[in-house]
């Protein structure tokens, strides 16, 4: 996939910087052009010349230029964020992870990844302090939110002399996850039209309480930013969640299930696929109350009366003609033998089975563990991986689906 591909290599100032000149040869050698853009910081590392003799091509490390630049001063930031097929900030200090974080554009590698129209891959490298500190672990999380790729870093001696985790991985891996990231942008699912659901669903008991789940809505935020990252026209009808919408994708926002099946059904036809991710309530009260309820009214509890809400899957499922529909099932005990029913039942071609007990699969969290089970019942299950990765396992199956 590097093959005649545009990247940038962004260098902050980590020790690390001293393994960029291999990693550019490498890219070299699989006919990749590339481009360099570094901090100041970086250059006391390894120097401009070095990487610019390599890349083949002017290292920018200011904002602004100097005069006798072959970089245009005033927009070389828009037009390497159009040239660019993939940037690959390494190593990406704890500084600039934080910076990122914020959309701050105080130096060169910040400000080029804010005019970015390919995908941005962060390569974190520190002390392992650092790495641990919560500080850094929450803009990772933010990262992760906007739809940035970070590799982990490897576990190891460091610079400071001590062991742990903060390693930048060897070029030879990052030039393979490069590749790996590159490929699952070819498009192929280029000019189809997908609808996703995400999140949860509130069931209003009064104008203040609501009956509701834990579903943090991640993976189905993952699946549609994988989606549109592979060429799809996305559209993510989602319940009430704290997540950035993914770039280029058309969010509906909604609150109950009553409003998640209405939107669904709107925006259902002419779909060429649609995975069902939400975690959509089963039950409603039967009478929302108009004002709040007050304590002193419920001396013997409340008992509210809950009706069935209108089953969204199963009416996709009876309408089904030429799109390819995917369900979830969340469980926490037979879940292969519900997951198989429900497979069935719903007139799905694919059914994810994930289970809330078990960990790195639970809700709120950036991993999940899954069994995909297809229509002909066969059973995969993956590894835990990352959400965005498993939204990706699952396009793969469904891409190759498609092909059949």
């Amino acid at each position: 996939m590097l093959n005649g591909k545009h990247i940038i290599l962004g260098v902050t100032g980590g020790i690390a910087a001293y393994k960029i000149p291999l990693l550019v040869r490498l890219l070299k050698k699989a006919n990749a052009e590339v481009k360099v853009v570094m901090t100041k910081p970086a250059a006391q590392f390894i120097t401009p010349e070095t990487l610019a003799t390599l890349s083949g091509n002017e290292v920018v490390v200011d904002i602004f230029p100097p005069e006798d630049s072959v970089v245009k001063a005033d927009t070389w930031h828009v037009n390497l964020g159009q040239w660019a097929d993939a940037m690959l900030i390494a190593p990406a200090t704890a500084n600039t992870l934080a910076k990122l974080s914020h959309a701050y554009a105080d130096n060169a590698v910040t400000m080029l990844t804010l005019a970015l129209r390919c995908p941005l891959i962060l390569s974190p490298a520190m002390d392992v302090d650092m790495w641990n500190h919560p500080a850094t672990q929450s803009n990772l999380s933010m990262l992760r939110q906007l739809g940035y790729f970070v590799l982990p870093p490897e576990t190891g001696e460091l610079a400071s002399g001590l062991v742990g985790k903060g390693r930048m991985p060897e070029v030879e891996l990052l030039l393979k996850s490069l590749d790996t990231i590159l490929s699952r942008s070819y498009e192929d699912f280029h000019g189809k039209n997908i609808l996703i659901t995400a999140g949860p669903t509130y069931e209003a008991l009064d104008p203040v309480r609501f009956i509701g789940n834990r579903s943090s809505g991640k993976m189905g935020f993952a699946l549609a930013h994988a989606a549109s990252l592979r060429g799809a026209n996305v559209t993510l009808v989602s319940g009430p969640v704290h997540l950035e919408t993914p770039k280029n994708v058309h969010r509906v926002d909604v609150e109950s299930a009553g409003q998640m099946f209405d939107s669904v059904m709107k925006h259902r036809t002419k779909k060429d696929i649609i995975i069902m991710s939400a975690a959509v309530a089963d039950y409603t009260p039967q009478k929302v109350h108009s004002v709040k309820i007050k304590k002193e009214e419920m001396k013997q509890g409340w008992v509210t009366v809950l009706k069935k809400t209108k089953d969204i899957l199963g009416t996709l499922g009876a309408k089904k003609s030429k799109e390819l529909l995917v369900g979830f099932a969340l469980e926490t005990n037979d879940g292969l033998k519900n997951a198989k029913e429900k497979l069935k039942s719903k007139n799905l071609d694919f059914i994810i089975l994930n289970n809330a007990l078990e960990e790195g699969a639970a809700f709120g969290v950036d991993t999940n563990i899954v069994n995909i089970i297809s229509k002909n019942g066969k059973t995969e299950r993956l590894p835990k991986m990352s959400k965005f990765d498993v939204a990706n396992a699952i396009l793969d199956r469904i891409s190759k689906k498609m092909k059949a």
